[in-house]
């Protein structure tokens, strides 16, 4: 497994689909030269998605066939869709940055957490229930798809106390901003200078 090292972070962005984590990891990441790390997914791109610009997006033999090879650090099924991410997707965005981000849902980010420590952290976004319904109404999702994310919306908000940081989107500009204020805050312990 790749050992990161010490200065190296991994900023996971999770919380309720429909909060705007990805939107704000992306309006964030522009600020600090930011790489990601997108998951691979089974599930069929929605209209508002690009291919290996939101997610990879492969077919079932293509994600088992990497299964196989060890090729995921983590990957889970929900719904009846695979996610993963990959190792290699990891080492190669560590190559000319320190710091680089993923969105992804609270079993994701807690297998990462579990296996680099410190160096992950947590990044809870949310926003009340009808906030998260009219917002994905909004970008279009049909009902169906509705419904099914809000069955997933109590346990993901479990989750918010175990992460190392909580923001609610209320207003976007507002909340990047503060995220960016988080993020320098980690740059600078890593440039503190101890005299004795």
């Amino acid at each position: 497994m790749y050992q990161v090292k010490e200065k190296e972070r991994i900023f996971i962005y999770t919380g309720p689909d429909g909060s705007g984590r990805k939107t704000l990891a992306k309006m964030v990441a522009t600020a600090f030269d930011m790489e990601t790390v997108l998951s691979y997914t089974t599930r069929p791109p929605r209209h508002y998605e690009t291919n290996n610009e939101d997610y990879h997006f492969v077919s079932e033999e293509a994600f088992q066939q990497m299964q196989q090879q060890n090729e995921f650090l983590e990957s889970v099924d929900i719904d009846g869709y695979c996610y993963g991410i990959r190792e290699k997707d990891i080492v190669d965005a560590f190559q000319g940055h320190d710091f680089v981000y993923l969105a992804m849902n609270p079993d994701g980010a807690e297998k990462l957490k579990q296996m680099f420590g410190k160096n992950v952290v947590r990044i809870f976004i949310y926003a009340d229930r009808d906030t998260v319904i009219k917002r994905q109404k909004e970008r279009q999702d049909n009902e169906a798809e509705i419904r099914r994310h809000m069955t997933h919306y109590d346990d993901t908000m479990n989750y918010k106390n175990q992460c190392e940081h909580a923001f609610e989107n209320y207003d976007l500009p507002q909340v990047s901003f503060q995220i960016s204020e988080l993020i320098e805050s980690y740059l600078d312990r890593d440039y503190i200078v101890s005299e004795y």
